[in-house]
C-alpha cells in the first residue's frame, strides 16, 4: 500500500491541509499514521463521513462544530466564544473586559493586570466557554430540563457559590428570589412550571424566532435557579436559534437597557423585546457577512 502527504491528500480533495491534519489527529483518517511530526495518509484512504442527518443545510452549525473541533483560531467560532462570553457575563456585573475576555479564551490565563480582578468572574467566564461548546455540541437535540440543569452546573462549578449549600448548583432553587424586583415562580412549583413550559414548547414542531425569544422570557419569568438565569437562558436562545437554522444573536452592552425593557414589558408590548433581539441579530449577520458564512 502505497501512502501520500497531508499536502497531497488536502490537493486531492480540495480541504485545507489544517483539517487535514486534524483528521489524522482525532483518528477521523483510517490508517494514517506519524513518522516523526510527518502524517503519512493511505493513498486510498476516504475523507471522514460527516454527520449531516440533523445539521444539513445548517452551514453556520456546521462551521462552528468543525472550528470547534479544530481549534480553529480567528474564525467564527472563536469570535463568537469571546463576543457571547463577554456580553452576556458583562450584563450580569463582570467586570472583565472585552480583552481580557479574549486573553482568557486564547491563552488559559489570566494576563497581568494592575487592577483587582474578581475570582468568580474568572472562573464564570472560563465556565461559559464550556457552556458554548456544550450547546454547540447538542444544538439539534431537545431541549431537556437535564440538559438546562448541566449547564448551569458548568457555568457555577469552582465559583464561591458553588461552596454554599442552598446555593444548589446544577438544580432548581432552594429559596425565594427576584428579579428586576418583581417575583418569580415559588420554588417548590419551578419543576412543575419547568416541565409544564418545555413540554408546550417541545411540542412546536417548527419554532419560530419568536416562539424562541417567548421561551426565553417564560424561562426568565420562572427563573429556575438561584443565580445565573440570565446567562442559561441566552445560552438557551442560541442554542434553539441554531437548532432551528436561524440566525442567533448576542445581546450586547448597547442593548441590555432594551433587553431588560423587553422582558419587563413583554405582556404588554412583545415587539420591545423583539425588535430588540432582531436587532441583536442584524449585528450578528454582519459578523457572518465578514466571514462570508451564508444563512
Amino acid at each position: 500500500m502505497g501512502y501520500i502527504s497531508v499536502s497531497e491528500f488536502a490537493g486531492k480533495h480540495n480541504k485545507s491541509e489544517r483539517t487535514i491534519r486534524n483528521y489524522c489527529a482525532t483518528g477521523k483518517i483510517k490508517g494514517a499514521f506519524l513518522t516523526g511530526k510527518t502524517w503519512n495518509i493511505p493513498e486510498d484512504a476516504a475523507l471522514p463521513e460527516k454527520n449531516t442527518k440533523k445539521s444539513a443545510g445548517n452551514v453556520l452549525l456546521n462551521q462552528l462544530k468543525e472550528q470547534k473541533d479544530m481549534k480553529l483560531k480567528g474564525g467564527i467560532y472563536h469570535r463568537t466564544q469571546i463576543d457571547l462570553t463577554y456580553n452576556s457575563n458583562r450584563i450580569e456585573g463582570s467586570k472583565l473586559t472585552q480583552d481580557q475576555t479574549r486573553y482568557i479564551f486564547e491563552t488559559n490565563t489570566i494576563g497581568a493586570s494592575k487592577e483587582i480582578l474578581n475570582v468568580d468572574d474568572i472562573i464564570e467566564t472560563s465556565n461559559h466557554f464550556r457552556c458554548i461548546d456544550i450547546i454547540i455540541e447538542n444544538a439539534t437535540k431537545k431541549l431537556t430540563q437535564s440538559f438546562i440543569k448541566e449547564l448551569h452546573l458548568m457555568l457555577k462549578s469552582g465559583t464561591s457559590d458553588s461552596r454554599k449549600d442552598w446555593f444548589n448548583i446544577g438544580d432548581y432553587k432552594k429559596l425565594p428570589n427576584e428579579v428586576g424586583g418583581n417575583q418569580t415562580c415559588p420554588p417548590e412549583m419551578v419543576p412543575d412550571k419547568m416541565k409544564e413550559l418545555l413540554d408546550e414548547y417541545n411540542r412546536i414542531e417548527k419554532k419560530t424566532f419568536e416562539d424562541i425569544v417567548s421561551f426565553h422570557y417564560q424561562f426568565e419569568i420562572i427563573h429556575p435557579f438561584q443565580d445565573g438565569n440570565g446567562r442559561v437562558g441566552r445560552l438557551i436562545m442560541f442554542k434553539e436559534c441554531l437548532a432551528n437554522n436561524t440566525v442567533p444573536f448576542i445581546i450586547d452592552e448597547d442593548l441590555k437597557l432594551y433587553y431588560y425593557r423587553g422582558l419587563q414589558e413583554w405582556n404588554n408590548i412583545r415587539e420591545y423585546l423583539l425588535d430588540t433581539c432582531l436587532t441583536a441579530q442584524d449585528n450578528y449577520k454582519l459578523v457572518l457577512d465578514y466571514f462570508k458564512i451564508n444563512y
